[in-house]
């Protein structure tokens, strides 16, 4: 037999293990090569179009070049120590190792090369339903063309040329370094098997969970007013990522296998054959598994927490532009207010409008703050300066002489200064101080962030009040304007005209269309979700098929047990049973640990984000649960192959 023909026939011998490999590859290629096009297409081009986001994707196609070589790396390494007998015996038969490892590279070489070929084809069909995405989500007014870009080619061809390189590399140090008795032994020494659970188990596995509880407690604590200055909220993010990460490996040594024991245990050691499968098989496997599950674990976490924040971003760019503009036009100069005003009288487009007079005033909060949070914001509550306006200016409100009510708190600053939702405050004019009651306050926005600075909450007095504090202002503190203009189209229809109308005039202060600024929210946070969730589907995919390979693995050295127990009686419907429960933890205990992770990492930053926080996580979760879980359910499927295959 030549060696061609022995290649040959190598690849069709192997080619059924090796087909999610192939769809990983093509998966990785297709995605790489997409994105590489966008990064070339002109409208990424900031100069001639719509997207200003060349940069962004040129920096997350680096990120997205290392997840895929270390993904493809450790596949490889799977697949070349279940070949170890076979490379053995042809040692055995007395070939060298230098020429074993010419077949095995012309081997992949012709596998690598061709799931490229296939990824980069699907890739390029693919990049105009791609472009098609991500306007839509940036919201541009754009038509997406499919191109081909040579550059993007040649930049995959280079990439993905340079990592099967690296692969050939361990490849060659693998079979030089191995004996012809380790290749027999590679697969059978691979998994370490756990005879017993010992005190020092116990202990590992209490810490573990000790230390995941503890880094989740503080995270609950991070922006509450514990840590207030840098340095401290720098060493207490250190410290939550250290006691996570190091708590989901000693859980993984150590905790599961105490649950399962104690599980097994409290049966007396009665196991029927569903927990024999699962639960003897995970409580034996999970500590030689520990790292890689821990750095699965820990990537899941971050996909989901990115994906989540992203979409918190995006979820929340209308109310965001709402709360910036709180009109279809606001202004801030009444002339430039006029002038518009009469752009819309003579194309007879009817409007309405409302005008809200805002004077700034130095007030004295002390009563209604936390004062452990004033070190560090490096903030006074005895004088803070605030924007304050009449209760006529607000419909539905109507407050007596000493009261005060506070609307348009952002969370971000919300959870800083931590407003109680009572107490007294003070007005201090350049005449007189002017106690009130405070009575609450409310998120929505009364006036545009010209006048809030994006979060300060505005505080609403009597219209009395509001006059006293307006013949004694204070002149270091106003603004440059003094009145808020906001005007609402009537006839919705109308408002594309009208926008067209408000960006052909010249205006002498600051002037803001909510569709323009809608658009503008939609464009940074669209982008950013759509370059997060490439990187996140890239993370969901070689996890899941880092865990699936594992899975065959494991079921082709437990084929033999498979055979005992059919002879024994057992139908493939009962084997199959306990192999569903053990997938279950396979892929359920890493997902779940992520999705606590997750949760608790975004529960403690959200509000730097967004204005949502569970609605757009719970999405994110389920659709990462739900794509995640088709990985668990090809693994049952190869089991139950292997299973009708044991007799």
């Amino acid at each position: 037999m030549s060696v061609n023909q022995l290649i040959f026939r190598n690849l069709k011998k192997n080619i059924k293990s090796y087909y999610l490999y192939v769809f990983a590859l093509a998966f990785s290629a297709a995605l790489y090569f997409a994105f590489v096009t966008l990064q070339y297409d002109p409208s990424m081009d900031a100069a001639k179009g719509t997207v200003k986001g060349g940069a962004a994707m040129k920096a997350a196609s680096v990120l997205l070049v290392g997840i895929v070589s270390v993904f493809l790396v450790y596949a490889n390494n799977i697949f070349i120590k279940r070949r170890s007998k076979e490379i053995g015996l042809f040692q055995l038969i007395g070939m060298t190792k230098g020429r074993i490892f010419r077949i095995l590279t012309a081997e992949n070489f012709l596998l690598y090369f061709f799931s490229l070929i296939i990824g980069v084809f699907v890739g390029f069909a693919a990049s105009k339903l791609i472009l098609m995405i991500l306007f839509k989500v940036t919201g541009v007014e754009d038509i997406a063309t499919l191109q081909f870009s040579s550059e993007a080619l040649i930049q995959t061809l280079f990439v993905f040329a340079a990592i099967y390189l690296l692969i050939m590399a361990m490849n060659y140090f693998f079979i030089k370094s191995q004996s012809i008795l380790s290749l027999f032994r590679v697969r059978s020494s691979s998994e370490e098997r756990v005879k017993g659970v010992s005190i020092a188990e116990i202990l590992v596995g209490i810490l573990g969970m000790l230390l995941i509880a503890i880094g989740y407690y503080v995270s609950s604590k991070l922006f509450g007013g514990d840590f207030v200055t840098i340095t401290e909220l720098s060493i207490a993010m250190i410290f939550i990522l250290a006691s996570v990460i190091i708590g989901t490996y000693l859980f993984y040594r150590g905790s599961v296998t105490f649950i399962a024991n104690l599980i097994r245990k409290s049966k007396g050691g009665y196991l029927n054959i569903n927990e024999v499968l699962s639960l003897s098989s995970i409580m034996f496997r999970m500590k030689s598994n520990a790292l890689l599950l821990t750095i699965i674990t820990t990537v899941s976490a971050l996909a989901i927490g990115l994906l989540s924040l992203s979409y918190i971003s995006y979820y929340s760019a209308e109310k965001n532009a709402y709360d910036a503009v709180l009109a279809d036009f606001s202004f801030i100069n009444t002339e430039d207010g006029s002038l518009f005003k009469q752009a819309l009288d003579e194309n007879e487009i009817a409007f309405k409008e409302k005008s809200i007079e805002v004077v700034q005033a130095d007030l004295d909060m002390t009563d209604i703050i936390d004062a452990k949070l004033e070190e560090g914001m490096n903030l006074d509550p005895a004088s803070m300066p605030t924007p304050v306006i009449s209760d006529k200016s607000v419909p539905g409100i109507d407050l007596q002489p000493n009261e005060t009510f506070y609307m348009g708190l952002a969370d971000l600053l919300n959870q800083f200064m931590g407003f109680k939702d009572s107490g007294n405050i003070s007005i201090k004019t350049t005449s007189e101080e002017i106690p009130l009651t405070f009575l609450g306050i409310d998120k929505d926005s009364v006036i545009p962030f010209y006048f809030t600075g994006g979060g300060v909450p505005t505080a609403i007095v009597d219209d009395t009040v509001f006059q006293k504090v307006k013949e004694n202002l204070d002149p270091e503190l106003q603004l440059e304007s003094m009145i808020y203009t906001g005007i609402d189209i009537k006839e919705k229809q109308e408002v594309e005209k009208a926008n067209k109308l408000f960006n052909e005039q010249t205006y002498k202060m600051q002037a803001d269309s909510l569709i323009d600024m809608l658009q503008s929210q939609k464009m940074i946070y669209g982008l950013t979700m759509f370059i997060v969730g490439f990187l996140g589907l890239t993370f969901l995919v070689t996890s899941g098929c880092i865990l699936y390979f594992k899975q065959m693995d494991e079921s082709e050295e437990e084929k033999a047990n498979y055979t005992i127990l059919r002879k024994l009686g057992f139908t493939q419907f009962d084997l199959l049973k306990g192999i569903q429960a053990k997938q279950l933890f396979n892929f359920g205990i890493p997902l779940l640990l992520g999705l606590l992770h997750s949760y608790f990492a975004v529960k403690s930053g959200w509000f730097f984000f967004g204005n949502e926080l569970f609605t757009p996580m719970v999405i994110v979760m389920v659709l990462y649960t739900v794509l995640y879980s088709i990985f668990g359910i090809l693994s049952v499927l190869y089991y139950k192959k292997v299973i009708k295959e044991s007799l």
